[in-house]
């Protein structure tokens, strides 16, 4: 082994090691299944707002978003720019509400909340949300799983298997050992590993090109719709398509699960003002760098087989060994940010939702900590078949998966935190709808939608998606699903009997979010 190997291979032993040193002293504060899956709800500002922005990031912002910013340049930025938008809608009109509720209502999982805000029970919401979680979750976190084996084989020139089994391994070991207090006090780790590395690459690259000019010179040499809002293809129907597309990432900022679970999770609601600006700052920085990094690396490397591969790539090329060690451990940071999130969530819908609430009522803490481990496995053993099949881009699963989870939650949460008139039936049938939406839009062959539209081919084709596969390559599913998941939430609650307690509940809130903000 030569000795650059030897570093590169010592710093990411150091960072497993720092895991495993959180894992052991998590582990000592679980007693219960609060502790597993909220962390006792004791966390300060500075871990809730680090561990939502690490998870809501993962493993596509160091892989994915730079391979975009490689792709198509400044189009990029509308990824930032929608990530700003719903991560500062979330803090400032969302969260104080939420944490509200949930603490009214001494909720630990998002169904639980549901389940209480509009007094359903009939254990339907915990059901569809079980099962909605099961499958998005698996298919966002194989993505997590193949980052990580494409991040070993690019840095290290390990096997792609290897890294994927040994990412898999770290993981397991310290969120079943930890639960939720390991997984947030590792955000906190990792979350800032990845701010530091997305402001210190850029920052080294732009000085080896030679400054902004020549960066800005180099790309239009390229293409000048690299340096463009709209992209290589110009102001039109696909680029706007697109714009919108990328610009709703944002949306599932707006109530997600695996996000709004790190509020239920603050210590004192007083502490959110801190947050919101703790979590605004991570987003510019984080998602700023790396669309930049991208930007870069087109103007040094050109042409790259996978542009995923552009932040390995330029690491390899710019830094010393010890750095790119760090940097190692910076991608692997993102990745199980988000990864052991993930596994927390799809576990306690299994464990606390379906088994504990429906059909064992009187089972121990014990049993169902013991419970959520042996699920915690499982959900991983299934994401990890899916993560070996391969062939697909790492940022597009990602979208897949955030689309799903999105479409489904962030209508009913939103709707839950302002309106009297939800109902348990609005609440189901906008979550079936958005679960259908996105599957048929992403998945239903483009054959399909032009044999059942008259002139949809020829528009396809005059507008630059002859190529189009589905839906989903010309306008991103999110944004349908979740219209659609919003209407059908609307129509059904105004036409079915309002819950007793929502007007009593959301009346009893207000002085604690006023009170936030002055």
């Amino acid at each position: 082994m030569t000795l650059d190997s030897f570093l590169k291979f010592g710093v990411v032993a150091i960072y497993f090691a720092g895991l495993f040193v959180i894992a052991y002293y998590a582990s000592k504060r679980v007693k219960d299944i609060k502790d597993f899956y909220v962390g006792g709800k004791t966390l300060n500002y500075w871990i809730v707002a680090f561990s939502s922005r690490a998870t809501g990031e993962s493993g596509w912002l160091l892989l994915g978003l730079t391979g975009m910013g490689f792709a198509v340049g400044a189009h990029a930025l509308w990824v930032l720019m929608g990530e700003m938008l719903g991560v500062v809608a979330c803090w400032v009109f969302l969260t104080q509400r939420f944490k509200a509720l949930t603490d009214r209502y001494e909720s630990i999982t998002i169904p639980d909340y549901l389940e209480s805000r509009v007094s359903d029970t009939s254990h339907g919401i915990r059901i569809v949300s079980a099962i909605v979680l099961v499958v998005f979750v698996t298919a966002y976190l194989s993505a997590q799983l193949a980052a990580t084996g494409k991040a070993f084989e690019t840095f290290l020139g390990l096997p792609n298997l290897w890294g994927i089994m040994v990412g898999l391994i770290i993981i397991l070991a310290y969120t079943v050992a930890g639960g939720f207090i390991a997984v947030a006090w590792s955000d906190f780790l990792q979350g800032g590993m990845m701010v530091a590395g997305l402001t210190l690459l850029p920052i080294v690259a732009i000085v080896h090109i030679g400054g902004f000019t020549p960066l800005f010179e180099g790309l239009s040499a390229q293409d000048p719709g690299l340096l463009s809002p709209w992209g290589t293809d110009g102001f039109g129907i696909k680029s706007v398509l697109s714009a919108v597309g990328l610009a709703t990432v944002g949306i599932g900022y707006l109530g997600s699960p695996q996000l709004s679970v790190r509020f239920m999770a603050l210590r004192d609601i007083k502490e959110i003002r801190q947050g919101s600006v703790v979590a605004a700052l991570f987003t510019l920085f984080a998602d700023g760098g790396a669309v930049f990094t991208g930007m870069c690396g087109r103007v040094i490397f050109k042409t790259l087989t996978d542009q995923e591969t552009v932040l390995p790539m330029l690491v390899n090329e710019l830094m010393p060994a010890i750095l790119v060690g760090l940097f190692i451990a910076v991608v692997l940071a993102a990745i199980m940010s988000t990864a052991d999130s993930l596994l927390i969530l799809a576990s306690s819908a299994v464990v606390r939702d379906v088994y504990q609430k429906i059909l064992h009522p009187e089972a121990s803490d014990k049993s169902l900590t013991e419970m959520s481990r042996l699920v915690t496995c499982i959900l991983m053993g299934l994401a990890l078949v899916f993560a070996l099949k391969g062939g697909t881009l790492v940022f597009w699963f990602v979208l897949f998966g955030w689309a799903g989870i999105t479409s489904v939650f962030c209508p009913a949460i939103v709707l839950s935190l302002f309106w009297k008139g939800l109902t348990r039936q609005g609440v189901l049938a906008g979550m079936i709808t958005g679960f259908v939406v996105t599957i048929v839009w992403n998945s239903a062959p483009i054959g399909w939608w032009t044999a059942i539209i008259p002139g949809f081919k020829g528009w396809l084709a005059a507008h630059g998606f002859a190529e189009a596969k589905s839906l989903s390559n010309v306008l991103y599913e999110i944004f349908p699903a979740v219209v659609a998941s919003t209407a059908a939430t609307i129509a059904v609650s105004l036409k079915t009997p309002n819950p007793e307690n929502a007007a009593v509940d959301l009346d009893a809130i207000h002085s604690e979010v006023i009170d936030v903000w002055r």
